[in-house]
């Protein structure tokens, strides 16, 4: 499985993907993680869970993308 998280951080969102949600989150709430180790404290918002790797990449670049944060924050 693959996971695709985002995390509300104090300057706003963080998108990313994972094989292993756990440890990833675990890794951004201990500032293990050079994405967010500036934009502590981190909350997790939702992941999804899909079985194909390049489909969970692909989901995660257009949550990044202009109409992918629109439906961030229309349904988050």
């Amino acid at each position: 499985m693959y996971y695709v998280h985002s995390l509300k951080c104090k300057d706003g969102f963080y998108v990313g993907c994972t094989d292993n949600i756990q440890e990833r989150i675990e890794k951004h709430r201990k500032g293990q993680a050079p994405a967010t180790v500036n934009r502590l404290p981190i909350s997790l918002e939702f992941y999804f869970a899909l079985d194909d790797k390049y489909k969970a990449f692909k989901f995660e670049k257009y949550l990044k993308l202009g109409s992918g944060r629109a439906f961030l924050k229309k349904h988050f």
